[in-house]
């Protein structure tokens, strides 16, 4: 059996009750309908708010903060398909919240290798971020990386940045971490233009790359290394690397 649902994480709480009570056995979980399946059966899962509820409950009441946490951490890492073995952890946990740190288990071991990808991307973008000021003073910084690290990268900048309003623009995810005085959070992005940087702003990234090369020196310059150093994952909007 292939289970279907739509991809968010109050869809999935719902599936994990219908396997657990309905006592169901998927081969695979999908987050989109396949063109064809062959010899097999797919079972589309629609989001119950009860029944979703009781397992989000039951998480945090049953789970130690480290392994629910773990739950949330992994879907966040929304470029890889993780659903069969976050269903077997949660599974498992329920039955014993032990079983969760052996990572002999190979669905165990997995996901703890999953999260400490995500907290490395996550760290690594803190250090490339880079923020630009607008007309009206706030700063501005887009991203696009391979899993979902804004929230943390928001949190990250709110205790650098208290004072400032910012906003970080997760661009393919079409996602937004907000910060001002009034709110602080991250909010769906419906629409977006370029906004328009301060006069101050374009001078300054007018500087900032005139001195990135000229403290470069050619006959020492590494391609290879620099990629190892700066991966082209994180060099899309770094200021430095614009139109290289």
């Amino acid at each position: 059996m292939t289970l279907l649902y739509d991809g968010s994480f109050e869809t999935f709480l719902t599936l994990v009750h219908k396997v657990y009570y309905d006592k169901l056995n998927p081969d695979a979980i999908l987050k989109k309908a396949p063109d064809s399946l062959l010899f097999d059966a797919l079972h589309e899962v629609r989001y119950d708010e009860t029944k979703s509820l009781a397992v989000f409950e039951a998480l945090q009441k049953r789970f130690a903060k480290e392994h629910f946490e773990r739950i949330l951490h992994i879907f966040m890492c929304d470029g890889v398909d993780f659903e069969m073995d976050l269903l077997c952890y949660i599974i498992t946990g329920f039955k014993s919240q032990r079983e969760l740190e052996n990572i002999t288990l190979p669905y165990v071991f997995r996901l703890h290798a999953l999260q400490k990808e995500l907290f490395h991307i996550s760290h690594k973008m803190s250090g490339f971020l880079r923020f630009e000021e607008l007309e009206e003073g706030t700063l501005y910084a887009k991203l696009e990386t391979k899993y979902s690290v804004l929230y943390f990268l928001g949190i990250h900048f709110s205790k650098r940045l208290n004072n400032q309003n910012y906003i970080i623009h997760d661009i393919q995810r079409s996602l937004a971490f907000v910060h001002t005085q009034e709110f602080k959070g991250v909010q769906k992005v419906a629409e977006f233009e370029a906004p328009k940087l301060s006069d101050a702003e374009q001078k300054f990234s007018k500087l900032w790359k005139t001195f990135f090369e000229s403290v470069a020196i050619k006959s020492r310059e590494n391609k290879k290394l620099q990629k190892r150093t700066v991966p082209l994952l994180y060099r899309t909007y770094m200021t430095e690397f614009m139109n290289e």
